[in-house]
């Protein structure tokens, strides 16, 4: 089975920094694409960043400058550097993954981690 294994969320002060990171295991053949989107309350989920194995990478205009995703050699493992953090960075952050299984003859599918929870104080 394929799981994402979150770490990272905490409680920090509106300008410090937090690093969440994500490891993918199980039967993986590849995972193009590995992210993070959140959750805030009241909020649907949405985007916050997604980094692909060609190079591609995706940030939400909120965490533009401030955020930064990167991906291990190996591409099982993404890691998201918070920096400057908002009040309205409170959320729910969940690790994404675009998984290939097995013998890599099929499609990606989508795989998401537990949540991991980031608390920004005034």
């Amino acid at each position: 089975q394929v799981h994402l294994v979150e770490s990272g969320g905490g409680l920090v002060q509106a300008g410090g920094s937090l690093t969440l990171s994500c490891t993918a295991t199980g039967n993986i053949f590849s995972a193009n694409t590995m992210g993070w989107y959140r959750q805030a309350p009241g909020k649907q989920r949405e985007l916050v960043a997604t980094a692909a194995t060609d190079g591609f990478i995706n940030y939400a205009d909120s965490v533009k400058g401030r955020f930064t995703i990167s991906r291990d050699s190996g591409y099982l493992t993404v890691s998201l550097q918070m920096n400057s953090l908002k009040p309205e960075d409170t959320a729910v952050y969940y690790c994404y993954a675009d998984v290939v299984v097995g013998g890599g003859k099929n499609r990606g599918v989508d795989y998401w981690g537990k949540g991991t929870l980031v608390t920004v104080s005034p």
